[in-house]
């Protein structure tokens, strides 16, 4: 009797012994126990020997903790980190091994498991967000860069936990199980087969062999399938990697366009992201830039030229619907309004093809010319624009740094008031609207005027033989009720002398003289005097003169409101190009 009260003596012993191990003896514990798919939960550690590696999965996932081999783990509440074996280290993250607790780490600034590191631990910031800091998002507020290093932690869990497609991984899971289901069936259906005929035990083994090797394969092939989307890390969008740890110079730049366009949201960044991958795998959007569209579309938008700030600026030209015809063809039927859609969106994935992620310059600036535009009685061309306003706001963030809207007509003020509920703040407050006799003053602030096709008042020509968008323009200004010339020097002869000109504002008399050095010469006319307006083109003329001397522009503004005068020009001689 003695010696079992001490045998339960020792067995008492060494059960709290167990139950209240030494740190130090912990972490080694925890370490080899890492080995053989231990689960951690609460600092004690309950190791596990499963041969079946599915059904290790299961278990672990079951106590809702994961062990994945990506780096130093850490105990969370101590902020211990754990090494594991001689194959590598282990992290174990949080309890409930999903990404919303993770989202909801990120608001607060703390980042993911994934990033994280100890309290007080610099190092092991990743080399990514160092860069981050120090180079392309160097001058964020604290608050967006908090915010960019949540969106990147989830992001980095969610594809290497599979967890960016959910849908995905339930429709293999279900296929899956069908296959399941089918082998039973057929066990089942042998065994029957078995009983009826005479050789019950062969045709019951024969049976199982053949359900056997056919859920065996199932397994094997669920196994190979789910290995291969684990491993996928090459999820890209725009030719952009998502996965944060990659290093991609434009992974940042792409998801700060989701959390500027969800006000730095983390958890609303995300989900628009993940919708976005949704949208453009249920529209095929990644193979619509081979779609053919013919050339029935190509006068309705063109890309031109550069802004101030780099920016690739984009022409849409709304007045071609006024044609019947080309409505009708456009917005007819359903399946035409469609094609137009898609068209559209082919548009903004070339027009995107031609962004550069890497060095920040990855939007684009809209030029919407509203003139000769259908008016409101157009119900289908409403329709239309509204939808499509709504696609590109949902699945294009924040690629329109300016929507420049112009020759607007009063009509349209009341037709945005009622677009307006449908756009976000951000959306809303980059629009600009010009009418028609300030299109040059309004595109001039965004565009230089070198870069502005002459119908909008620039100088920019196609194929034009005699300048181009390097050779930059002079200003002069013109005060309100003066006269300002401007001149330019003829001093070989035989020069041939070519210039652009553009008034902004114009309203002004304006005339064009050869005055030659010679005060014995007589002056001449090269273009009478006259009033021009602001419907104007820009002007260019040519002169060639017969003696030295000059060409006189005169500008006479009779209006109380000063006038900008953008001019170039350039002078050839034949004789000196040929020599």
């Amino acid at each position: 009797m003695a010696v079992e009260e001490k045998e339960g003596d020792a067995r008492k012993t060494q059960l709290e012994v167990s139950q209240e191990p030494k740190p130090s003896e912990n972490v080694k514990e925890i370490g080899a126990a890492l080995k053989e798919g231990a689960i951690i939960d609460e600092g004690n550690v309950k190791a596990m020997k499963l041969e079946d590696e599915k059904e290790k999965k299961n278990a672990i996932e079951e106590k809702g903790a994961e062990c994945l081999p990506i780096g130093p783990p850490m105990d969370k509440n101590k902020g211990e980190i754990v090494k594991g074996d001689e194959k590598g280290d282990f992290l174990v993250l949080p309890s409930n091994g999903n990404v919303e607790e993770s989202i909801k780490e990120s608001e607060k600034g703390e980042g993911s498991s994934l990033t994280s590191s100890p309290k007080g631990e610099e190092k092991s910031e990743s080399p990514s967000l160092m860069k981050e800091e120090n180079g392309l998002h160097s001058v964020l507020r604290e608050y967006e860069k908090k915010a960019l290093k949540g969106l990147r932690s989830i992001l980095e869990e969610a594809i290497l936990s599979n967890k960016l497609f959910k849908e995905e991984v339930k429709k293999e899971e279900k296929k899956e199980l069908s296959h399941m289901e089918n082998s039973s069936d057929k066990k089942e259906e042998s065994k029957k087969v078995g009983e009826e005929g005479g050789d019950k035990d062969n045709l019951k083994e024969d049976g199982e062999s053949f359900v056997d090797k056919g859920k065996s394969k199932v397994e094997e092939e669920g196994k190979k399938a789910e290995k291969e989307v684990l491993i996928d890390k090459d999820i890209t969008l725009w030719g952009v990697s998502l996965l944060p740890s990659k290093g991609d110079k434009g992974t940042d730049e792409l998801l700060f366009k989701f959390l500027r366009a969800r006000e730095f949201k983390v958890n609303d960044a995300f989900d628009m992201l993940k919708n976005t991958l949704e949208w453009r795998k249920e529209n095929k959007i990644d193979s619509i830039i081979e779609e053919d569209f013919g050339n029935e579309y190509d006068s309705m938008s063109y890309m031109k030229g550069l802004d101030r700030e780099g920016h690739l600026v984009c022409y849409n030209i709304y007045g071609v619907f006024a044609n019947d015809d080309v409505y009708n063809k456009t917005f007819g039927t359903e399946a035409s309004r469609e094609r137009f859609l898609r068209w559209r969106l082919q548009l903004m994935e070339k027009q995107i093809q031609k962004l550069d992620f890497s060095n920040g310059m990855s939007s684009l600036l809209q030029i919407n010319d509203l003139k000769n535009t259908p008016g409101p009685s157009r119900r289908d061309l409403r329709l239309a624009t509204k939808r499509a306003v709504g696609i590109l706001q949902d699945n294009y963030p924040e690629f329109v740094a300016r929507n420049i809207f112009i020759n607007v007509p009063f009509w349209y003020y009341a037709f945005n008031a009622l677009l307006s509920p449908f756009l976000t703040q951000r959306t809303k407050s980059k629009f600009v609207f010009s009418r028609p006799s300030r299109v040059t003053e309004t595109l001039l602030k965004y565009i230089s005027i070198e870069e502005i096709p002459i119908h909008y008042g620039g100088l920019q020509r196609e194929n034009d033989p005699y300048f181009s968008t390097e050779d930059t323009a002079f200003e002069a200004t013109v005060k309100s009720g003066a006269t300002e010339t401007i001149e330019i020097p003829a001093p070989e002869v035989g020069d041939t002398l070519i210039w652009d000109l553009t008034i902004i504002g114009w309203d002004v008399n304006y005339k064009e003289e050869f005055v030659p050095n010679d005060e014995g010469s007589y002056t001449i006319i090269v273009k009478k005097g006259r009033k021009i307006n602001w419907q104007e083109e820009s002007i260019r003329n040519t002169f060639k003169n017969n003696e030295p001397g000059k060409i006189v522009i005169t500008i006479e503004n009779g209006i109380f409101r000063k006038k900008r005068v953008l001019y170039r020009y350039k002078t050839k001689n034949p004789s000196a190009s040929s020599s």
